[in-house]
């Protein structure tokens, strides 16, 4: 990611807050013309006053400063209007497109290293477009200001344009060192926060297995590299601030050193001397704005890393309508890669409508992978996924999500109360619904036993990880889909619930397809057709009942009473999953 790209975010960015930078940009202009005409309505005031006609030079004097107090207090509710909506936009337009992206493209960055992009870093670059207006406002102040006391005395100003190239050359390298010094700060402050957050999500294991003080040491030590950024930022800092601190009062001594021979000379009046020093101050504005360009150089970091994400290709919609079928779903040449590796190669697979089938393989044969194309929660390199003889690629994404339920194996739920998160995607259903999707789930006899029940907050309800996979199953269930993904979502069933819930799945939803993980053999066995994946390929195909003539089928699973019916249905027949 180059400098440029994140230039033009931040050119974008811009272009779309016209309104309000346009309101801005008015209260600075007068704000500016005013400054402009400050020292000379002092001066005029001074030397009338001196002359004892001070009167309407006075009068003048009020209305500039009326004028600039006016300017300046519009400018800075309409600068914080600007600031807000920029940030605001950056963030929808970041959000919006992380939520466009296929599952593997979400998963490029860690969760909290997505957050401090999010919140930090569209922070400093939603800054950029008013921090340039006025550093644009401050150019002009500056030469307005050259040029004012080039007319006022051309000698002074020509003693301030001496040091003018040498302050100019200083603040450049001065701002292109600190770009690349902040890039690395927010990048180690970026997996700090990724690894806190994960740290967090797994607290549970990390004070189940006393590695507390070794997490500790994990998720700090990006500060040794935020250490090193921080340091070399105030050396750099500590390098231009002393060069531009010295050379400011240099530059200014040298211009009132002239003022001051010309007004004993009596070629200035003193009141022009009072000019020439509101002019040289001015004259020297633009150096004196290093806050400004340090603004900018973070923010210029910020936007490279938000330029990161956006850059990701998102998920095309499609724009067509799905055609009425059983939920037929095909897979023709399907091809994933992941750095380089294969996690599909070529499948070809039609999967029965109607039907229940297992896949079943080794961790990282591509199941998940599989399930996640069923959907399109993923776009393969190569070849077609087709549901009822239409691409999925194709297909409007409301036709899509209305045709396809997921259930997952660690499901998030949404929404707000219970009865929200199950009816989730489909808020016009009634709570009738809810609780037969709930009862077929087998948890609405959970849910009934809260305090709140179905009204319970599902961010604080007391639920294990298996009543939560039910939850999760539910959502799926009242969605009423013609085809029903179960990605992993009753591995933490124990054994006799995950019989009950198979059961549904089998006798409750038949007519309608379904594709479920299968981690146990009794699930295997009670599927009407079972896909054998190994190694990103499909090794078998048929019924359980076939396949378990193969050993190596058979390792897959405990070694045990090939489970065939209801009555074999328990921990000590199959104990073990996948």
């Amino acid at each position: 990611m180059t400098r440029r790209d994140g230039d033009r975010l931040l050119a974008a960015t811009a272009r779309g807050l016209w309104a309000p930078l346009a309101v801005t940009a008015a209260a600075v202009a007068l704000s500016t013309a005013a400054a402009l005409a400050l020292p000379a309505a002092l001066a005029t005031a001074v030397d009338g006053v001196v002359s004892g006609e001070g009167a309407r030079a006075a009068g003048f004097l009020a209305l500039v400063l009326a004028v600039a107090t006016c300017a300046d207090l519009i400018g800075a509710i309409a600068g914080a209007a600007t600031n807000a909506s920029a940030t605001a936009s950056l963030r929808l337009r970041f959000t919006s497109h992380l939520l466009r992206l296929d599952a593997a493209g979400a998963r490029r960055f860690p969760t909290g290293e997505l957050a401090n992009r999010l919140v930090s870093n569209t922070a400093s670059a939603g800054r950029v477009p008013l921090t340039l207006l006025y550093t644009v406002a401050e150019i002009i102040s500056t030469s307005g200001g050259i040029v004012m006391l080039l007319v006022t005395d051309w000698r002074s100003g020509v003693a301030f344009l001496i040091g003018v190239p040498v302050a100019l050359v200083i603040v450049r390298l001065f701002v292109n060192r600190l770009s690349g010094v902040y890039e690395r700060y927010q990048s180690a402050h970026g997996r700090l926060a990724a690894r806190l957050t994960d740290t967090l999500a797994g607290i549970r294991t990390v004070r189940a297995s006393g590695t507390a003080d070794r997490e500790i040491t994990r998720v700090l030590s990006p500060l040794t590299d935020l250490s090193d950024a921080g340091h070399a930022m105030w050396r750099a800092q500590a390098r231009g601030v002393w060069q531009i601190t010295l050379l400011l009062p240099v530059i200014e001594v040298l211009v009132l050193t002239v003022a001051g021979l010309g007004v004993t000379d009596g070629r200035l009046q003193p009141g022009q001397l009072l000019a020439v020093a509101g002019y040289a101050a001015m004259g020297v504005g633009f150096i004196e704005q290093v806050d400004a360009l340090l603004g900018v150089a973070e923010a210029r970091a910020a936007a490279r890393r938000i330029q990161e994400v956006l850059v990701l290709p998102p998920l095309v919609p499609g724009t067509r309508p799905l055609p009425d079928g059983p939920g037929a779903l095909s897979f023709r040449g399907v091809t994933v890669t992941r750095e380089g590796s294969h996690l599909l190669d070529a499948i070809d697979l039609d999967v029965p409508p109607g039907a229940l089938t297992a896949l079943v393989g080794p961790s990282g044969a591509g199941k998940s992978t599989l399930a996640m194309l069923a959907g399109r929660l993923l776009d393969p390199e190569r070849g077609q996924v087709l549901l009822d003889g239409c691409d999925l690629a194709d297909v409007a994404p409301e036709a899509l999500n209305g045709a396809v339920a997921y259930a997952f194996e660690r499901p998030v739920l949404l929404g707000g109360d219970l009865a929200s998160a199950i009816a989730y995607g489909r808020p016009a259903l009634g709570r009738d619904s809810v609780r037969e999707a709930a009862r077929a789930a087998h948890v609405d006899d959970v849910i009934r036993r809260l305090p709140e029940g179905y009204d319970t907050p599902a961010a604080t309800a007391p639920l294990s990880g298996g009543e939560f996979q039910r939850l999760g199953l539910a959502r799926a269930m009242v969605r009423r889909a013609r085809l029903t993904v179960l990605d992993d979502a009753t591995s933490s069933l124990d054994t006799a619930t995950e019989a009950q819930v198979t059961r549904t799945l089998v006798e409750g939803m038949r007519g309608t397809t379904r594709l479920v993980i299968a981690h146990r053999a009794a699930t295997a066995a009670r599927a009407d057709h079972v896909v054998w994946l190994d190694g990103g390929r499909i090794r078998g195909r048929g019924t359980h009942r076939a396949l378990w003539q193969d050993p190596a089928y058979r390792a897959l699973f405990a070694v045990g009473p090939d489970p065939r019916d209801d009555s074999s249905w328990s921990e000590e027949s199959c104990p073990a999953r996948l």
